[in-house]
């Protein structure tokens, strides 16, 4: 019995057919996207663990698997790739952390 999941991992490779459906703009965003993960200021393997961590934070299970085959690819180490993990995990926990800020500006505002 094959187990199902919401995520087809197969779905991955038909990334570039959203184009199908709206031809102009598909074609624009794939051209920004290429330019971006070209060497620059960051190399392409710092630009990998960028979105490896980037993809960790908004939980994407398409993103984890293409950045995690890019980054081993352009040769990357386990350690480094969690290490890139746990940087996103910091931002996303902080990001929720700070936020208590503002419900502790709120709580001192209604209880005076």
């Amino acid at each position: 019995m094959s187990e199902k999941t919401y995520y087809n991992p197969a779905d991955l490779g038909k990334f570039g057919k959203v184009t199908d459906w709206q031809e102009t703009l598909g074609k624009k965003f794939f051209d920004y996207y290429g330019e971006v993960f070209k060497e620059g200021a960051l190399t392409a393997r710092e630009k990998a663990l960028i979105a490896l961590a980037v993809s960790h934070a908004l939980q994407c299970p398409y993103c984890i698997d293409a950045y995690t085959k890019s980054t081993l690819a352009k040769g990357c180490e386990e350690e480094e790739l969690m290490e890139a993990v746990h940087v996103a995990v910091a931002i996303r926990g902080g990001s929720s952390l700070v936020h208590g800020v503002q419900m502790m500006n709120k709580a001192d505002e209604m209880l005076m």
